[in-house]
């Protein structure tokens, strides 16, 4: 994971900066095309370092667990953790190429919902899904432990959730 912050994450953000220079020279010539052609480079960089910056706050291997009313959210959505888990499990595992898989809060259902994204897609932006949980499920993000076995990966993430941040985020979703 070291690495994967060190290296991956700090490119999308290096990236995001030149963008967003070459964005405010665009605006600033009034070069509408030139803004256009700048919107997958935005997107996708900028996604990265929002999908990573929360990344790295989800992952704590002294994580606690779900509170009562996350638990109880859990419970009617997916009918358990473990359900929870199989589910979150088999959309990261089935994305073909790269992405993210997410457990997100969906404002208008009030519930909570597995989603995912292509490429650094960030959920909220993309779906309406306020963020909870999301797995990294680019090769870089578990290959030199993994190799190619992505469902060990997945597996393994759950044991490092931080359920402390996430009881956070959902209070928070909650309350928006």
């Amino acid at each position: 994971m070291e690495l994967h912050h060190s290296k991956h994450h700090q490119t999308y953000v290096t990236n995001y900066n030149a963008a967003l220079e070459k964005l405010k020279a665009a605006v600033a010539n009034n070069d509408a095309s030139a803004i256009v052609q700048l919107g997958p480079a935005l997107k996708f960089n900028g996604g990265g370092h929002i999908n990573h910056a929360l990344f790295w706050k989800m992952l704590n291997k002294n994580g606690g667990k779900p509170s009562d009313d996350l638990s109880n959210a859990i419970k009617a959505s997916f009918g358990s953790l473990d359900k929870l888990k199989d589910e979150l499990t088999a959309a990261s595992v089935g994305i073909q190429g790269s992405g993210w898989g997410w457990l997100g809060y969906d404002p208008k259902s009030k519930s909570l919902k597995i989603a995912t994204t292509a490429n650094q897609d960030p959920l909220f932006e993309t779906t309406g899904l306020k963020p909870l949980f999301g797995i990294d499920v680019w090769e870089h993000a578990y290959y030199l432990q993994y190799k190619n076995v992505r469902p060990n990966y997945v597996k393994a993430i759950y044991d490092i959730m931080n359920w402390n941040y996430i009881n956070e985020l959902y209070a928070k979703a909650k309350s928006s």
